[in-house]
């Protein structure tokens, strides 16, 4: 059967799916949050309309207390998993689309997790259709698994994997092809220094997870008006200054995933720099510009790794009170180093920079590495190459942290191709404003997911 032809008779099916979950801003909310909804109202009216549109599509439908639901074609003992997420992280500033509205624009549909992960879910959900509206009979049942909790915690699936019987394979589409046999690492830290500085008060970041895209600072006695116009041109910035009983100093930088820190500009990081340099604050500058460096060399955890690529530091919260400065990483590591390894250089690098504070590890996930050559890796290659007609781009590692690296013998695996569809459009990826998704990659991408189901599933 040739998916690629099966999957353009869904588009349809799979736009109008896609824009009622997109229209739910579908955000952890704990102060919202009850027994059947222990992520909050938003994430619990997410998984309300996946599963209704999960019934309709005629699969059997189970709801996991809230923290996910699982929809299945077969009743087979043994099953394949696809897992992905409803959730999103917060929508942000500097969209030029409605992010709930799934706006389709030049073969584009853009809104809050287009990409990451409610189209990519979506697709799963309409390859599982093609086979059972084509009446493809499989030896192990397919389990679509929607989780509410992939981006603060994964705690959806903590939960899961301690009530459910787990899939004995499974992918998660949500990265890139081909396929992804590793991901770094992935651990917190938050610092915490004496506030002795200028700053009164400051706020950036919401998630750790994302580059700061936009920061406020408060500070008394200011007359750097002139400086702060400057710094701005100079770092490509844009800014503004309120005056009122203290001086607020807000300055925007791009957002970006905080396993490619590279791609944004971090606001909260630029405004300590400049606070410190117009103020001559040690402190600020200091620590400002070792954690800048985003592949840890100046905090003396940077790494290479053999497989995995460089280490990635991303400063994505910042706040500060009158008594205390919190600075909390997204740090993600290659398996060549520990996260004992990586606390060690923090201290030592602090303590020669005369910063005086305490690291401590919030949370740590350990690296995820499968076997490149095995069985089940060199199916999904195969089943990729067939449909991408790419025979150059290999299995691969990434930074990015997926459901992968909650179950046995899972991977990530798709949508996004490694090379991308060139348009005049501005497109956002995962975490930007203007998040979007190519609607003819998508089609491509459920065709590869229908057919790998079909090889793993015989």
């Amino acid at each position: 059967m040739d998916f690629k032809l099966e999957a353009k008779k869904y588009e349809k099916q799979f736009k109008e799916d896609l824009k009622e979950i997109v229209s739910i801003a579908s955000l952890r909310d704990d102060s919202t949050k009850s027994e059947k909804a222990p992520f909050g109202k938003a994430c619990r009216a997410a998984l309300d309309k996946m599963m209704e549109i999960g019934q309709k599509a005629g699969f059997h439908v189970k709801d996991i207390d809230g923290y996910a639901c699982v929809i299945e074609y077969g009743d087979q003992n043994e099953s394949i998993g696809i897992l992905a997420h409803l959730d999103i992280v917060p929508i942000g500033d500097g969209w030029t689309r409605d992010p709930l509205g799934c706006e389709e624009v030049e073969g584009f549909m853009f809104g809050r997790g287009v990409l990451d992960d409610k189209g990519p879910l979506i697709a799963g959900l309409t390859a599982m259709r093609i086979l059972k509206d084509n009446g493809i009979k499989l030896k192990k049942k397919i389990q679509l698994i929607c989780g509410c909790d992939e981006e603060s915690g994964m705690q959806c699936m903590e939960y899961y994997c301690k009530h459910e019987k787990l899939p004995s394979l499974s992918f998660t589409p949500d990265a890139s092809f081909p396929v992804i046999y590793g991901e770094k690492g992935i651990m917190s830290l938050e610092l915490k220094f004496k506030n002795d500085t200028p700053i009164q008060k400051m706020s950036g970041g919401e998630r750790m997870n994302v580059v700061i895209g936009k920061a406020d600072a408060h500070v008394n006695n200011f007359n750097y008006e002139k400086e702060f116009d400057f710094y701005l041109k100079s770092n490509g910035l844009s800014g503004s200054i309120e005056e009122n009983q203290m001086t607020k100093i807000h300055m925007d930088g791009v957002s970006a995933h905080a396993s490619t820190p590279w791609l944004g500009v971090n606001a909260g990081l630029h405004l300590l720099n400049f606070v410190g340099c117009v103020y001559k604050d040690e402190k600020l500058i200091r620590l400002s510009q070792m954690l800048m460096d985003v592949r840890g060399y100046k905090t003396q955890i940077g790494i290479e790794g053999a497989y995995m690529g460089p280490l990635t530091c991303n400063a994505g919260i910042i706040r500060i009170d009158e008594n205390e400065i919190s600075v909390t990483l997204d740090i993600r590591y290659p398996n060549d180093t520990t996260c004992e390894a990586i606390i060690s250089g923090m201290k030592k690098a602090l303590k020669e920079a005369g910063l005086e504070g305490s690291v401590e590890c919030l949370s740590d996930s350990k690296p995820l590495f499968l076997n490149p050559n095995s069985d089940f890796i060199q199916k999904l290659m195969s089943v990729y190459k067939e449909y991408s007609n790419d025979d150059f781009t290999p299995a691969m590692t990434m930074g990015g942290g997926t459901y992968a690296r909650k179950l046995p013998n899972c991977v990530a695996f798709g949508p996004e191709f490694p090379r991308p569809v060139e348009t005049s459009l501005t497109i956002g990826g995962p975490h930007q404003a203007d998040e979007a998704i190519n609607i003819e990659e998508m089609m491509t991408s459920i065709a590869i997911y229908a057919a790998a189901l079909e090889v793993l599933g015989k």
